[in-house]
């Protein structure tokens, strides 16, 4: 698989991630593994699946990231094809590429900066992976949107030299999945597309406001001006049947959670007496204001 990808650790909030793009079909499936609070790995070039769950196993154990590509080495017949790079739970990386990998066409390699690294095959130059750090470490923003935007970068710097067909996206934090219920903040797979990575960030934004909870920042009461376009929402869309005027009681409360839910707003379902902003700007969006 000629790949370029980017493996990263958040020290804010113990985040693991990594991000990555393709001219392959589905490289989701294949390229990135991890475990919250142990370690992440992508496995590329000829990839070994193996190296990704008993990579992770090997960190979960104790082993440094350097001492885990050593071993997966030693195991492995066919690592002068393999190109692969390991994260840890303290930010400790390790990247290792074999010598059949710089004979192919295009440029194969890795670079490393603070808790991250960033590796390649079959890319237009140096300046992929290069720059895939930079943007990463220059970044401020949450580790899911500093590793998107690392892929962007590197695409702009040439990417793979075949173009573009696949990407993915893997955020591990604990407790940060659906409802707080596993450990996959998160989960995306692009696995045709003619840009794969514009796509993966439309899906982060859809993902987000599925996924993850409101912010508190984002919250505010339900006076009688929003009362009354929320009713023009649910109204239009066959969930209320009641009078279109600005109160908001019980009953009209419980309309309003039933039809977050059935607009795949479920994390951001509270007790009806706060709006999320983000909800309501996304409805906008979606169905412009109500009008009642």
């Amino acid at each position: 698989m000629m790949t370029y990808s980017i493996l990263g650790w958040e020290e804010t909030n113990g985040d693991l991630g990594v991000a990555v793009q393709s001219r392959f079909p589905g490289v989701g499936s294949l390229v990135p593994y991890g475990e919250s609070e142990v370690g992440v790995v992508a496995t590329q070039g000829f990839g070994n699946p193996r190296h990704g769950s008993a990579g992770l196993m090997l960190l979960k154990c104790g082993a440094t990231p350097q001492q885990a590509v050593d071993v997966l080495l030693n195991d492995d017949a066919q690592g002068h094809k393999r190109q692969f790079a390991l994260v840890d739970r303290r930010g400790r990386v390790a990247a290792y590429t074999g010598a059949d990998l710089h004979t192919w066409d295009g440029w194969a390699g890795s670079t490393s900066g603070r808790h991250c690294v960033a590796l390649g095959n079959g890319l237009a130059s140096s300046d992929v992976v290069d720059r895939m750090v930079r943007t990463f470490e220059g970044s401020r923003a949450s580790l899911a949107e500093r590793l998107m935007a690392a892929l962007e970068s590197g695409q702009r710097a040439g990417g793979d030299i075949r173009g573009q067909q696949s990407a993915a996206l893997l955020v591990l934090r604990r407790n940060g999945g659906y409802g707080s219920l596993d450990d996959r903040h998160v989960v995306i797979s692009i696995y045709d597309h003619e840009e794969p990575i514009d796509e993966l960030v439309r899906c982060y934004a859809l993902h987000r406001l599925s996924y993850f909870p409101s912010e508190p920042s984002e919250l505010v009461p339900i006076g009688p001006e929003l009362a009354l376009e929320l009713k023009g929402f649910m109204a239009a869309l066959g969930f209320y049947e009641g009078a279109l005027d600005d109160t908001w009681d019980l009953a009209a409360r419980r309309r309003w959670d039933l039809f977050l839910g059935s607009e795949n707003y479920d994390n951001r379902i509270n007790d009806g007496g706060m709006l999320d902003l983000e909800v309501l700007a996304d409805l906008r969006r979606k169905y412009g204001r109500s009008a009642v």
